[in-house]
């Protein structure tokens, strides 16, 4: 299987910056989209950006100009730069991955989750 683990959350002040990290581990063979998404107190996970293979970007339009979504294939690690964050911006944020991994028998698609980390836009 194919495990995620994030870093990088934090407290920060309103207009500050963090950098989120999120590494893949395991036996894998390939990793495609990769993404991150945030779940507020009382409201549903939602997309946040999102990369494929290739490097094609996609954003809420929440974040547009202010999140960078980038990835190291070689590192299989994919990073989110926050900018001018907003106390909205305040979330548990998760990592997202698919792609496949080695098993005896040949290649098994996988779906990955990370376990969350906290980010609180605060002053």
């Amino acid at each position: 299987q194919v495990q995620l683990v994030e870093s990088g959350g934090g407290l920060v002040q309103p207009g500050g910056s963090l950098r989120l990290s999120c590494a893949a581990s395991g036996t894998i063979v390939s990793i495609g989209a990769m993404g991150w998404y945030r779940q507020a107190p009382g409201k549903q996970r939602e997309l946040v950006a999102a990369i494929t293979s290739g490097s094609s970007t996609n954003y809420a339009d929440s974040v547009k100009g202010r999140f960078t979504i980038s990835r190291d294939n070689a590192k299989n690690t994919v990073y989110l730069q926050m900018n001018s964050l907003k106390p909205e911006d305040t979330a548990v944020y998760y990592c997202n991955a698919d792609g496949y991994y080695s098993e005896y028998v040949g290649p098994e698609y996988f779906e990955s989750w990370g376990q969350g980390t906290q980010v609180t836009v605060s002053s």
